[in-house]
């Protein structure tokens, strides 16, 4: 009903029906330029749940043919060869994704792929359904390129995201690589924490290209408390157990690898602890980072004093540093996904630069729409190649290989 009302608004503003439809919507045709204004007008969280909504129902541009063969700028190599990524064995056709929180509940993977992330992560999916906090609860700051949100782990819960992840398993399944990132319900005893995550991760680890425990979020009071050395240890001890038992048909190999995502306000003890218990265990990746709650690089007053995580350009450079410290602590043995004020090409490269295997976005797309997508993984592929790297794994790291 509300994309309805949109386009009816749209077409009332003079909007072109042929844009304002869907019948165009098959490539590159972006809905949310003409209709930015409008989306920019509804409170934040309104006008997330409609651009979700469009993209569930084909409304979401798709990314243009012609990327399939675009080159980079300096030498001309193929943009998608230079971005053609392998992360635990598994294919990426590119490494710029779709960071959690956009689609909670996984209800437009497909037409999320389709803009051109090699990615989506999913979530975060609590065991039980549950409403998250009270609203309003996200917050634009459009000047400093960010957003201020405190929903709390809002989610419809592992029986209503279950299904909708076996039946991209169908056929010849989805058109891209899907992560699926587990938090805790409010109402669980922190020392019963770990039963949580073993209850999401057991009844969706076998839809899951990559799983992520999400003990990180500024929202769900005690959660960053997770982060501890002990109660880190045991969350993920029972993630690990819950998924090798949920999938013990399937070779170990095969299995979806456990990441756990961190928070960017850690002392340095915090973060050696972290990377030593994911060393200990045998943790397969890292997603750094999570929101933060400093407003460092932002004017105070208004809605930068609204409780939440930031996220957006101002958490770009701590998050960057944050990516550099753990690929440091864990000797680069540990996979990363840079997460944290991704905007453009050489934000993405700095990330990888740092020690991001990958990198994802989310506040970047909610201002400036799904065309960000591909300009940053030009700008990225761009990036490497004017610095000599034929991929990006070639560059995975490289800032810590200075002479």
């Amino acid at each position: 009903m509300a994309v309805r009302v949109v386009l009816r608004r749209a077409a009332l503003l003079g909007v072109p029906a042929t844009v304002a439809g869907a019948s165009i919507l098959r490539d590159s045709v972006d809905i949310t330029v003409p209709l930015r204004p409008l989306l920019d007008a509804l409170d934040p969280e309104t006008a997330h749940t409609i651009s979700l909504a469009a993209a569930r129902v084909g409304l979401s541009p798709r990314e243009h043919r012609s990327f399939r063969t675009a080159t980079t700028a300096t030498s001309g190599m193929p943009v998608a060869r230079v971005l053609d990524s392998t992360v635990w064995g598994q294919r990426f056709s590119n490494p710029v994704g779709l960071a959690a929180g956009f689609d909670k509940d996984a209800v437009a993977v497909e037409p999320l792929l389709a803009m051109g992330f090699g990615f989506v992560e999913v979530g975060s999916v609590t065991p039980r359904p549950q409403p998250g906090n009270p609203r309003p609860r996200v917050f634009r700051l459009p000047s400093a390129g960010a957003i201020i949100n405190r929903y709390g782990f809002n989610s419809g819960g592992v029986a209503a995201v279950e299904p909708r992840l076996a039946a991209l398993r169908t056929g010849k399944g989805p058109a891209g690589i899907v992560g699926v990132n587990v938090g805790k319900n409010k109402d669980t005893p922190d020392d019963q924490a770990g039963a949580d995550y073993a209850a999401a991760v057991t009844a969706l680890a076998a839809h899951a290209d990559y799983l992520v425990v999400n003990v990180s979020s500024p929202n769900t009071p005690g959660l960053r408390a997770l982060q501890g050395k002990a109660r880190l240890a045991d969350v993920l001890t029972k993630v690990v157990a819950a998924r090798d038992t949920a999938l013990a048909h399937v070779p170990a190999a095969d299995r979806p690898p456990v990441l756990v995502k961190i928070a960017p306000d850690l002392s340095r003890a915090d973060k050696e602890d972290i990377a030593a218990v994911v060393e200990l265990l045998h943790i397969d990746g890292m997603v750094i980072s999570n929101t933060t709650i400093s407003r460092e690089g932002v004017a105070p007053g208004g809605v930068a004093d609204e409780v939440g995580g930031l996220s957006g350009a101002p958490l770009r450079d701590a998050a960057t540093a944050l990516v550099a410290e753990m690929y440091d602590l864990t000797s680069g043995r540990v996979p990363i996904i840079g997460v944290g004020g991704v905007a453009t090409g050489e934000d993405a490269y700095a990330k990888v630069r740092a020690g991001a295997s990958l990198v994802a976005m989310y506040t970047a797309l909610a201002y400036e729409g799904p065309s960000v997508v591909t300009r940053v993984k030009r700008g990225l592929a761009d990036c490497l190649d004017r610095d000599g790297f034929k991929n990006v794994a070639e560059a995975v790291g490289a800032d810590h290989r200075r002479s």
